[in-house]
């Protein structure tokens, strides 16, 4: 494995550069070449779109001031123009949801900052406006048949995703209205918390845009308590807790005294207390799953997922990502967990007594092994058009399991020989939607406190990661083939991947025969007392928690990796590792969000292209390019500007061309709230003259 520091020792510190973003829009800035030894390639072609969250209204950028996640965030989109010769330009625009004008009418010192909206760990929420969708996670390019140019969606876990204008890259539309999505809870309007995946699939085949929107009862939230008889604080906490949870629905009086009575009963009993306090609030009291179809023109048409013993299949993490097959749909719960449960987990942000002691209690490590749910595309005849009926449709899923968690995965999408095959990452025991707290403690000792900088920061996995091929059987679920590696240091943390998934043709990439992926090392300065305590006795072990913490405490960590998997041999064939620091506190190399861009002319290789990436050091924050046949020389071209300050960043696409929106599919912003706002001005008149002079002026 080639990298820029031989075989020095390995400390690594997380740059500054990863913690801060901007929130300036910029418009065709040219980047420059950082070495000129490192020209750009001739043959670089298209347009590469990146996007990091970038803080709050409030914020004025990354990171916060308060210990907030630096996930929770407006999404910044970032198109870098590969155009032109001998120059690149970028040009960045933020997701402005209605919401987001929302939550900008309502900051402090604004007319309407009573009803301002407030950080809850991963969620931005107010008690009378109710949920941000902040588009910050991820890209879907489409072109359905009457499309003359690829089209993109920019999307979140929770929330719906939104089409942007790949000229302007203004947002244009949700896909689906409000009556299309079913929330988690029916009375937090005008914005409600809705779930979904940020990664849905195109189908650039059959012409079919494939989601899910899904939901967890409040009562299930309990499940989180794995031993609440127990805790000695417990009724007088517990009280506090389900007062917050009775603001937050608006039955405060009822649920305080409902509350009393049931801080002091047993768990089942409190089990009962939340399946009324759903019944009273319209929140949910059912697990629901759905998956919806959409042909680009018309409503959005779904079917409820059952469980073959005619239970309603629930999910009781994240359906961060799905995939597609020809003939199948998979989903597979990852370790990232979203929804109304993480507001409930951080209700009390300023006051850090009680969110320990609720973080102690309702901590829950993701399940070691990974849920998957198969689906028939042959039993999508007829489905429900929620516009248009209330009866529902019902499918049956096929589960099935297998070792160890997941964040990311790819399907190829010929599966003629009837079996499914996944290419999964295993971002091991880890869970994705946890962050460094402000009362964290260090694993290697527990006298001293994370670094203040680190607030806020998402944890790693404290175990090495793994990649597997898997071949399933779809009919019974049964694992025909499992093929499992490891690699010290390419595989600490395998996080994000990419691929050459479109062929010039534009159909999808049948075999997915060579992946890229990144790992993001270890970091002993992330490594927090809680995250031992959490995965201590974690199933799939294979670095002991003791080896962990050694080297924690001599500041030994791992470079983070670029590397390429051949998926027939499952053999890493070439990798490049960023160079670490040469002594405890200096500068670390920090790779995100890889990007396949196909070279001008390129054929049907997978490998006959460029790797882009996002990279960290110090306070700077670069765009390098790697040859995809030889990553180990190191990078062909590093790009960046003063100017772009960009944070931890996430998921990219590359598309050959951008252009002007023709497509006329819309859902008009006045007609999808309009009911929603009606029923808050009972309670708030004041939020319609805040729609019409605020929001609907600003959103078509």
């Amino acid at each position: 494995m080639s990298n820029e520091t031989g075989s020095q020792a390995c400390y690594q510190t997380i740059p500054e550069a990863l913690l801060t973003a901007h929130r300036d829009e910029l418009t065709a800035l040219p980047l420059t070449l950082l070495d000129p030894n490192l020209p750009l390639p001739a043959d670089v072609q298209g347009y590469l779109f990146v996007i990091a969250p970038a803080g709050s209204v409030t914020s004025n950028g990354l990171p916060y001031d308060d210990g907030t996640p630096l996930f929770n965030g407006d999404g910044m989109v970032y198109r870098l123009d590969f155009t032109q010769p001998e120059t690149v330009t970028v040009t960045t625009r933020l997701t402005k949801t209605p919401d987001f004008y929302a939550d900008l009418a309502t900051k402090p010192g604004t007319e309407y900052a009573e009803h301002g909206f407030q950080n809850h760990g991963i969620s931005r929420y107010t008690n009378s406006l109710g949920f941000r969708n902040q588009p910050n996670t991820a890209f879907v390019p489409f072109r359905f048949a009457a499309d003359d140019r690829d089209r993109l969606l920019v999307t979140s876990d929770a929330g719906r995703p939104y089409e942007i204008d790949t000229a302007t890259l203004d947002l244009v539309t949700p896909i689906g209205s409000n009556r299309e999505w079913q929330p988690e809870a029916t009375k937090l309007s005008p914005f409600l918390p809705v779930l979904s995946t940020a990664h849905p699939y195109f189908d650039a085949e059959k012409k079919e845009f494939i989601t899910v929107n899904y939901g967890r009862s409040i009562a299930s939230f309990l499940e989180m308590i794995p031993a609440l008889e127990e805790a000695e604080k417990l009724p007088e906490d517990l009280l506090k807790w389900l007062e917050e949870i009775a603001r937050l629905i608006h039955l405060e009086a009822l649920v305080k005294f409902l509350a009393q009575w049931a801080s002091k009963l047993s768990l089942e009993l409190l089990h009962l207390f939340f399946k009324l306090l759903g019944e009273l609030s319209g929140v949910s009291t059912e697990d629901f799953v759905y998956l919806i179809r959409w042909d680009g023109q018309g409503d959005l048409e779904r079917w409820r997922l059952m469980l073959p013993d005619g239970s309603p299949l629930g999910i009781s993490q994240g359906l961060h990502q799905i995939g597609v097959t020809r003939n199948h749909i998979i989903l597979i719960e990852t370790a990232f967990v979203v929804g109304m449960a993480e507001v409930l987990n951080h209700p009390f942000p300023k006051d850090q007594n009680l969110e320990k002691l609720l973080r102690r209690l309702l901590a829950k490590a993701p399940s070691s092994t990974s849920r998957v749910y198969l689906i028939r595309r042959a039993d999508l005849v007829k489905g429900q058009y929620p516009t248009r009926s209330q009866e529902e449709v019902k499918i049956t899923v096929q589960p099935t399991e297998f070792p160890m968690e997941v964040l990311h995965f790819a399907a190829n999408y010929d599966d003629s020989d009837g079996n499914v095959t996944l290419h999964v990452g295993h971002w091991c025991a880890g869970d994705a939607s946890e962050w460094v707290r402000p009362y964290d403690v260090l694993a290697a000792n527990h006298d001293t406190p994370i670094p203040a900088r680190l607030d806020g920061m998402h944890i790693r996995g404290t175990d090495i990661g793994r990649l597997s091929r898997y071949v399933i059987q779809p009919e019974t679920g049964e694992i025909l083939e499992a093929k499992t590696i490891l690699n010290d240091p390419a595989t600490w943390g395998v996080a994000l991947y990419t691929f050459r998934d479109a062929l010039p043709t534009q159909q999808p990439a049948h075999q997915i025969k060579t992946v890229y992926w990144y790992s993001e090392g270890v970091f002993p300065e992330l490594l927090t007392q809680f995250d031992i305590n959490l995965f201590k006795d974690y199933r799939y072990r294979f670095v002991p928690i003791e080896t962990l913490i050694e080297r924690a405490k001599t500041g030994e960590g791992k470079p983070t990796c670029l590397l390429r998997l051949d998926t027939d041999t499952m053999t890493i064939v070439d990798a490049y590792a960023f160079a670490c620091g040469t002594e405890q506190g200096s500068s670390s190399f920090v790779v995100n969000s890889p990007q396949f861009m196909p070279r001008s002319g390129a054929g049907d290789d997978p490998t006959d292209g460029y790797i882009a990436c996002t990279v960290f050091v110090e306070n700077r924050s670069e765009v390098w390019l790697f040859d995809g046949q030889n990553l180990g020389k190191g990078p062909v071209c590093k790009l960046g500007h003063p100017g772009l300050v960009f944070g931890s960043s996430l998921h990219t696409v590359w598309l050959p061309e951008v252009g002007p929106r023709t497509a006329t599919y819309g859902v008009p912003v006045r007609q999808d709230y309009e009911r929603l706002v009606k029923k808050k001005t009972e309670d708030w008149p004041e939020i319609e003259a805040l729609f019409e002079h605020d929001i609907y002026p600003h959103v078509p």
